[in-house]
């Protein structure tokens, strides 16, 4: 019988879900080759090349995340960082949501107090502050 810590099979197929969600960039990021341009990875992905890039020849807000995570797929974390720090971290931040989805499809631990502290206002306007930053970063290196 469960208890208020564990949650049903309902509760562990969305931790499954969510397990694979987060692992599907990663595994992505497998099959890529980051650009040695450090921005550009999405293309072998059959998109265009970035219309930022193509009207200001300067980088886009997201610019290098493909990169970045196709870096950090291969277990090449400075090189991540280097080219896109916040495409660094949502590859680290991917790989940790899916372990906790694994946690939670295998064991039916509760996650939601988690959640709840990593979505709240203040967790999200850090985020942004760190996007932006990052953004700035690759601006500055362009």
């Amino acid at each position: 019988m469960p208890n208020d810590r564990t949650i049903s099979l309902q509760g562990r197929f969305a931790g499954l879900t969510i397990a694979l969600v987060a692992l599907a960039p990663l595994l992505v990021g497998m099959a890529l080759h980051p650009s040695a341009d450090g921005h550009g990875t999405h293309t072998q992905l059959g998109m265009p090349a970035c219309g930022w890039v193509i009207a200001f020849n300067k980088p886009c807000p997201t610019c290098g995340m493909t990169t970045a995570f196709t870096h950090a797929a291969h277990g090449r974390f400075i090189a991540a960082l280097t080219d896109q720090p916040m495409g660094a971290l949502l590859a680290v931040v991917s790989a940790a949501v899916f372990w906790a989805g694994v946690h939670t499809a295998v064991t039916g631990c509760r996650l939601d107090r988690l959640v709840r502290t990593v979505l709240a206002p203040r967790t999200l306007w850090i985020a942004a502050a760190l996007a932006a930053g990052a953004w700035g970063y690759k601006l500055l290196t362009w």
